[in-house]
């Protein structure tokens, strides 16, 4: 039965600059002495990794991978680990000496400012390296985001409320550490030729007199008129002698 191997310290996952060594441990314990072996997995293909039968997995960082250990007994009982990631950042922090790294958490992708249009996906992103990996929690306007607990923050359908002010906490045995704060804005989107009209508008009623001419020539339930174009044309002049600023439309 495999509670014949009892494994008493499983492997953590870490995020490390490339070129990084670390090693990865498991401990077990057994009726009888035990056996190990590593294996890896990248890319959904599975391997045993040869001449990896110690309890420690000495790796230098490359690329991202996952990893876990199986454990044998003389009886041929076996037990896996826990898998763990070894996530791999191609681009490191500037200023950040890698010899002085102690583990704590290093933001290396900071969250942007977006503006989203109502009932559009919103996602955020960050990542930080850490040994272990950190864990992550959102917060916005300095409220913590119960859900949002991984580098992603994804909200499928945006609402007005949550607009605001991002960031995210990473963090690991070895401290915190916080993203860049962003300004989120969701609301509904003007094409420029619509702003360029709001504007203008909104510069009419701030500097002067405003009329709205609206000339309707088709009727529903009644014979089309004749006159309201020319009525409007008529009528929007006079205005203008009057210091109107005039808006025409027809139908």
């Amino acid at each position: 039965f495999s509670t014949a191997i009892v494994i008493t310290e499983q492997p953590v996952s870490v995020s490390v600059p490339v070129g990084y060594s670390l090693t990865l441990r498991c401990r077990a314990e057994g009726r009888t002495s035990l056996q190990y072996q590593w294996f890896c997995q990248q890319q959904s293909i599975c391997r045993q990794i040869p001449g990896a039968t110690k309890q420690d997995l000495p790796i230098t960082a490359q690329q991202t991978q996952l990893y876990t250990c199986r454990i044998n007994d003389l009886n041929k009982n076996a037990i896996f680990s826990d898998w763990v990631k070894v996530e791999v950042h191609q681009c490191v922090a500037r200023g950040m000496p890698p010899q002085l790294w102690r583990g704590e958490p290093v933001i290396v992708l900071n969250p942007t400012e977006q503006r989203v249009e109502v009932g559009k996906p919103l996602q955020l992103q960050c990542a930080a390296m850490g040994v272990p990996a950190p864990s992550y929690q959102w917060y916005r306007n300095g409220n913590l985001l119960e859900h949002q607990k991984k580098k992603k923050l994804w909200i499928t359908h945006a609402k007005i409320s949550d607009s605001g002010t991002y960031l995210c906490c990473a963090s690991n045995s070895h401290g915190e550490h916080w993203t860049n704060a962003v300004d989120i804005h969701i609301g509904e989107t003007w094409s420029p030729a619509e702003r360029l009209q709001l504007c203008h508008l909104v510069f009419l009623l701030a500097t002067g007199k405003i009329a709205l001419l609206v000339g309707n020539n088709h009727y529903q339930h009644h014979p089309n008129l004749m006159a309201p174009v020319t009525d409007v044309f008529e009528l929007s002049r006079l205005l203008e002698q009057l210091g109107f600023q005039v808006v025409s439309l027809l139908d």
